[in-house]
């Protein structure tokens, strides 16, 4: 069972503050308004530094989203949100929410476990990872891709503000991923999450505060699934049709929301432990070796008849710097390595319908990219705090159709650039330990 939080000590966030100290701040002027002059941007410093955007300013001006990193609940004068959350009432099932708040949120059920029947009666993922429902009426979760030699490739706990160095290194390699985004993050760093739509990343939701879904009751459920789809909607365009749930903490009460309100479950069946690095007795070694580990699989001929999913991370340095070096690796050992929505041929990927996703057979063809992206909002001027990450990558082939705005002009970063993505870290932590 799961119960380690994402917190980060104290001890991880003073030597984030070192790494960052060892690169100077850029002082040539950049345009923070748009994605496209956002993404121009290597230096971490000047990345990670809050900037203005009026689409958000106005609608937090408004009280129209929770606080952020906060656990999430229904704005009492949001009518829409009441009313949503009012049409789907009879969809939830009688299931309480699991152990004691406040130390639930963060993963402590050991007061609730001993008396949980082993049968687990509600198919609680952090009790024994089960990933098929055991309420009628709900599919699956997407635990393994349906490809053969396919490894569906995301990424947790975007955007990071200082992405860039590593999004020019999946442009540069023509990799699409699936993105699973915070909704606070989005908040904090909306042209960072613009990007993902700009290079043709599939974005699902990793919830608003990044909490165990299932310590949380039925209205907080809901709030931190809609605000974080809200979030997205506001600063790219589009409303996803996925979800990731934080730890894996998902059971069938919290998926029957997610299911109310269009989110296919996504979960993993290996795990790199990429943000457990540093913590406990996980060492950089072993997350090395999860890496290696499934990469000999691969080459065994464990995925000959169905692919699978791997749990990595963006959350710092030192997650994207592993993605990257074992890259090639996982490239060599799979025969494709595509997004998700990709994976299982969801060509649809948001409730609008001006993008859309290759199919399989387009991608692996090497149609990488069908859709461009939808308008994305202006600038005008919002305040922005914060850091989390991003990342993405898929797939062999090169891309057809359509173009991402502003990908093929952005200028590549050398190893030193990729180091000081280390500097969101600096950020996200210290915004987790408050």
């Amino acid at each position: 069972m799961r119960l380690l939080s994402l917190f980060t000590s104290q001890a991880a966030v003073n030597s984030a503050l070192i790494a960052t100290t060892l690169f100077v701040s850029s002082t040539s002027a950049q345009d923070r308004t748009t994605e496209q002059g956002e993404a121009q941007i290597t230096d971490p410093n000047q990345e990670c530094t809050p900037y203005y955007y009026q689409p958000v300013s106005a609608a937090i001006a408004a009280n129209e989203f929770p606080p952020i990193w906060t656990v999430a609940t229904i704005v009492s004068s949001d009518t829409n949100a009441q009313a949503k959350y009012q049409s789907i009432q009879s969809q939830i099932p009688n299931i309480p929410p699991k152990g004691t708040q406040p130390a639930s949120l963060m993963g402590d059920f050991s007061n609730f476990t001993p008396t949980y029947p082993s049968s687990d009666p509600d198919c609680w993922w952090t009790f024994d990872q089960c990933t098929t429902p055991k309420l009628a009426g709900l599919p699956p979760d997407l635990a393994v891709v349906p490809e053969p030699d396919t490894l569906g490739y995301g990424f947790d706990d975007g955007p990071n503000c200082s992405h860039n160095v590593f999004y020019n290194f999946l442009s540069q390699n023509n990799q699409k991923a699936t993105m699973f985004y915070i909704g606070s993050n989005v908040m904090d760093w909306p042209l960072e999450a613009q990007r993902a739509l700009a290079d043709g990343h599939e974005i699902c939701v990793h919830t608003w505060s990044h909490r165990y879904m299932t310590a949380l009751t039925n209205d907080e459920v809901f709030a931190e699934f809609y605000y974080t789809m809200e979030s997205i909607k506001l600063v790219t365009g589009v409303t996803p049709t996925c979800w990731r749930p934080p730890f894996g903490d998902v059971d069938d009460r919290v998926r029957a929301i997610a299911h109310a309100l269009g989110l296919r479950t996504i979960i993993w069946k290996y795990d790199s432990n990429d943000w457990r690095a540093g913590t406990g007795n996980v060492t950089s070694a072993n997350v090395d070796q999860n890496y290696e580990d499934l990469i000999t699989r691969a080459q065994n001929g464990t995925f000959a008849t169905a692919g699978t999913i791997m749990l990595t991370h963006e959350l710092n340095n030192f997650t994207m710097s592993e993605a990257v070096k074992f890259y090639a690796q996982l490239k060599a050992a799979f025969k494709y390595i595509v997004p998700m929505g990709v994976a299982t041929n969801q060509t649809q990927p948001y409730v609008e319908t001006t993008y859309s996703l290759p199919s399989f057979e387009q991608y692996i063809s090497g149609t990488t990219t069908i859709s461009s992206g939808v308008p994305l909002p202006t600038d005008g001027s919002s305040s922005s705090t914060g850091s989390g990450s991003s990342s993405g990558s898929s797939s062999s082939g090169t891309s057809s159709g359509s173009s991402s705005t502003g990908t093929a002009s952005r200028a590549s970063s050398d190893g030193l650039g990729m180091l000081a993505a280390g500097a969101a870290f600096v950020g996200f932590a210290m915004k987790l330990l408050a």
